[in-house]
């Protein structure tokens, strides 16, 4: 049974009025769901881990983190025991890099397959596509070519929050670029396997798209 992926354009996040929080502990389908937290993105800076654990330490949930830098203790391993997987966003090709060289790509495969929820915000929703528009070579936007594959096509983060991801995105589709999604901040895509179940969002206006060469869709989003 495949789980969900839930791809965050961006936003809120861990904060009192953030509703993803609690769309992917409904997402688990279990009480207490265990998730985890992977900052691997922001080279697993401390302030994001504490707001981790301060927006889901007081849910009906068992919080934890994965640590990938020093000398990591099994993370693969971890990864089999999670419902939800939740990763963080900062630069794409170094958290698929580091990743790969522990095997946490096959470990989220796996977690995937047996149902698991595999979510994240930018980056930790770059991840999950075929092909993304990134900045983790620099301050100029480009291709990355280089995810997971999970879902097929591309994807795009900050779709509003960063202007010029929409017009380097929509000019790279339209050159032939894998056609794909598109989130705004504070919009979410969820998958259901491989299928497009609804957009989220957790701020009125905040919304998805469909983009191929063709143009850009609108997706309705529902207000969490």
């Amino acid at each position: 049974m495949t789980g969900y992926i839930v791809a965050i354009g961006g936003g809120r996040r861990f904060g009192p009025d953030a509703g993803f929080e609690d769309l992917l502990i409904q997402l688990a389908r279990r009480p207490r769901p265990r998730i985890c937290f992977v900052p691997t993105a922001s080279a697993q800076r401390p302030e994001r881990v504490d707001e981790f654990y301060g927006a889901f330490g007081g849910r009906d949930c068992e919080p934890s983190h994965l640590e990938l830098f020093g000398i990591p203790d099994e993370p693969a391993a971890h990864l089999a025991t999670q419902d939800v997987v939740y990763v963080g966003g900062g630069n794409t090709a170094n958290l698929l890099a580091l990743w790969r060289v522990h095997g946490i790509d096959e470990a989220l495969r796996e977690a995937w397959a047996r149902g698991a929820v595999l979510a994240g915000w930018s980056a930790g929703a770059n991840c999950w596509f075929e092909d993304c528009v990134t900045d983790s070579f620099g301050a100029r936007l480009r291709p990355l070519g280089d995810g997971l594959g999970l879902l097929r096509g591309s994807f795009c983060p900050h779709y509003d929050g960063q202007p010029q991801r929409r017009v380097v995105y929509t000019r790279l589709v339209e050159d032939g670029f894998p056609a794909g999604y598109a989130a705004d901040d504070d919009a979410a895509l969820v998958f259901a396997g491989t299928e497009l179940r609804e957009v989220v969002a957790q701020r009125e206006g905040a919304r998805g798209y469909r983009v191929s060469a063709a143009g850009e869709e609108p997706l309705p989003a529902r207000l969490l």
